[in-house]
């Protein structure tokens, strides 16, 4: 839980270090959708909420090292953006490392009616403040 609170305030703390015109993306970037239907949550089956869980960190990791990587390729990166982006890269482990030590299977059974499930909401980030 502490490796989570963590990785949020780290994303929050980047958020807010005026990174206005050094946040944009030369291209455009899936991220997962972060809102949460929790009625629907807690209808879900465990196996399905794994899955979720597990396609939403696997997408969000890509996006975070696609950003890093645009950033690493720019004509003029950004030291304090650059150190965020690299602390989330650190803490997206950190997370996927807490996962597994608490069970949570990487390549979760799909459920019974996996083609009736919701595919994974996502949005379309141009800037890094949309991660």
């Amino acid at each position: 839980s502490r490796v989570l609170e963590r990785y949020l305030l780290e994303a929050k703390e980047a958020e807010n270090t005026g990174c206005a015109e050094h946040c944009s993306l030369s291209e455009n970037i899936t991220v997962p959708d972060t809102k949460v239907n929790f009625y629907a949550w807690k209808r879900m089956e465990v196996g399905q909420q794994a899955l979720e869980v597990w396609q939403g960190l696997a997408l969000l990791s890509e996006a975070v090292l696609r950003g890093q990587a645009l950033l690493v390729n720019s004509s003029q990166p950004w030291e304090p953006l650059q150190l965020h982006v690299d602390k989330a890269v650190s803490g997206l482990r950190s997370l996927t490392t807490l996962l597994r030590a608490l069970g949570a299977q990487k390549e979760a059974s799909s459920p019974p009616d996996a083609a009736l499930a919701a595919p994974l909401r996502t949005i379309t980030a141009d800037t890094f403040r949309k991660f």
